[in-house]
């Protein structure tokens, strides 16, 4: 075909099109194993849809070759050394691909250089790190398992002592006829790092020495990324800062006492925020929050707050003070508080200074407190008491998922009283515990079992404050029963008794990742005395959906004691 020079633009383009269209597209019939057919298709060029037919015979040929190269890379990468291919070029290609015994590991040999490999004290060492080789003999041999070998072992060389460990040599030695691989590498540890003083970059407007009470390194410790990386875990956490890098220089020469370089970008210290919401337990709410991370330039945290629901209306402010070390946190805070909750109206002003303890997946915290309390039940004489108490909790949470655990168990234990010698009207010991259970059914579902129980050992309840008493139901505790309306009567109102016990189990279906069902069975009371002991049950069926804070709870539950249905809102885990 011809095209003049002087033809308009639309016929020019009418000319390529028509060059560009000699070409056909390229169909080839492929007859390989079924294991291997996902691999050729995804990668040999001559396979794809957009593939087209040579016309010239010298670029047959070149297709030809450069498919049969492509398809006998690919298979060696999967242990396939001597594969028989051929390309039929019909008026239909055809490829077909035989390919062959695939290799398996014959021999391994993993050789130590370096201090790990001269120093007597390391032999069991190097016979673990033998004993983990992932590529054994007689598997078969991959190229991504035969690279996923060699990284996974420098990884686990280095991560303990040897921060400048490296390969210095590594072979695979292929025998086609025997379909067999022999495989050595060398790996040199270099010497021990020990740790040499933090090196803290990043900070300007907190404390020089806010970083070190995180850490719980030692000056002389033989290096370990995983105690690093739990240093850095722990900073990252606490509220100061945005970002943070913990690391070493893997530099041979300072090996006797590696600087710890902890590089870090302070987080904005104050914050604001605002939220409405609502439950069935309290009602509508709006609240307002205040967060200060640097107050006075001393890395105090202010964490403060003001709540108003229909039910219930608190204001509170909290100051946590930097840490003593990684585990121990101390607070200094004010609460004032007033609720109208079945017919019992309470007011309370306190303040008090706590201690927080976290070791792994376990904390503890002691805490006193004094406090003003008013009751004004309805139907019965107010009262007004102070008190200064004592309280101990201890919790583990040994579970997958913090937020939305599926297996594991939350346990808690709370000791906590007053004295008539320190204010408190009567001697009083409050003892409660708390047992939640999760556990998987199948690929998706969960069964949730809790136990709750509670005795304060006193004489009677008069002058205990509410807090040291108990009354239950609601949301998250008795469903079926209105919130906190399980208890003793005084009047007209429900207040707090002595003594409590609550049990419950749950069936959750998640028949899509975000959305599930519940069914689910509580029973429990709260009351004065163990012959007033009289357990209610609820039951029911719920809605589930997974939200970023944790899965929320729309619950239908039928009290059995007043024969009505109660409509609960809530937050499906709560820590």
């Amino acid at each position: 075909m011809r095209c003049s020079l002087r033809l308009a633009t639309a016929v020019v383009l009418l000319c390529a099109a028509g060059v560009a269209g000699a070409q056909s597209p390229l169909e080839i019939e492929l007859d390989v194993p079924d294991r291997l057919r996902p691999l050729l298709e995804q990668h040999v060029r001559a396979l794809r849809d957009d593939a087209l037919r040579p016309e010239d015979p010298a670029d047959r040929r070149a297709l030809v070759r450069r498919t049969r190269k492509e398809v006998a890379d690919l298979l060696a990468t999967e242990g396939y050394f001597s594969p028989e291919i051929t390309l039929d070029r019909g008026e239909r290609w055809r490829l077909s691909v035989d390919p062959g015994p695939r290799t398996t590991v014959a021999a391994v040999e993993l050789g130590f250089e370096g201090e790990l490999g001269d120093d007597p004290a390391m032999a069991g060492r190097v016979e673990e790190l033998r004993r983990a080789w992932s590529l054994q003999v007689g598997e078969p041999f991959r190229q991504a398992d035969w690279d996923d070998a060699k990284r996974s072992l420098i990884d686990e060389v280095s991560r303990r002592r040897y921060a400048a460990a490296r390969i210095t040599a590594s072979r695979a030695e292929v025998d086609p006829e025997n379909a067999a691989v022999g495989l050595a590498v060398t790996v040199d540890s270099g010497p021990a790092f020990r740790l040499g003083e933090l090196d803290v970059r990043g900070l300007e407007h907190l404390p020089a020495d806010l970083v070190a009470r995180y850490s719980t390194l030692q000056a002389g410790d033989f290096y370990d990324r995983d105690l690093l990386l739990a240093f850095q875990t722990s900073l990252q956490n606490a509220p100061y800062f945005a970002s943070v890098v913990v690391d070493v220089e893997a530099d041979p020469a300072r090996a006797a006492a590696v600087p710890v370089r902890v590089q870090v970008s302070e987080a904005l210290p104050r914050r604001v925020g605002f939220g409405v919401g609502f439950s069935s337990n309290t009602g509508y709410r709006v609240e307002g929050s205040f967060r200060d991370a640097n107050l006075f330039g001393r890395a105090w945290e202010l964490v403060s707050g003001l709540r108003l629901e229909q039910r219930r209306q608190s204001a509170y402010a909290d100051v946590f003070l930097p840490p003593r070390d990684v585990r121990h946190r101390d607070s200094v805070g004010a609460l004032m508080e007033r609720s109208d909750l079945e017919g019992l109206r309470l007011s309370t002003q306190a303040v008090g200074v706590a201690r927080s303890t976290v070791r792994g997946d376990i904390e503890t915290r002691i805490a006193l407190r004094y406090q003003q309390e008013e009751l004004r039940p309805d139907g019965a004489k107010a009262t007004e008491h102070d008190t200064l108490t004592a309280n101990w909790t201890w919790t583990r949470r040994a579970v997958d998922n913090l937020l939305d655990p599926r297996r594991g168990f939350v346990l808690e234990f709370q000791v906590g009283g007053g004295s008539s010698i320190a204010l408190a009207e009567q001697d009083f010991v409050r003892l409660y515990s708390r047992f939640v259970r999760y556990q998987p059914v199948g690929d998706t579902d969960n069964l949730i079992l809790r136990l709750e129980g509670g005795v304060t050992l006193a004489p009677s309840r008069q002058g205990i404050p509410q807090d040291f008493l108990f009354r239950t139901g609601g949301a998250q505790t008795v469903r079926g029963y209105a919130y906190q309306s399980l208890g003793v009567r005084e009047g007209d109102a429900v207040v707090g008794g002595r003594y409590l016990g609550v049990a419950s189990a749950e069936y959750v279906h998640w028949f899509r990742p975000q959305w599930g069902s519940a069914f689910f069975v509580d029973a429990g009371d709260a009351a004065d005395d163990r012959r007033g002991f009289d357990p209610k049950v609820g039951y029911g069926v719920g809605a589930r959906w997974r939200s970023p804070a944790g899965p929320l709870a729309a619950d239908l539950a039928w009290s059995q004691e007043e024969r009505r249905l109660r409509l609960h809102f809530g937050v499906a885990i709560a820590f």
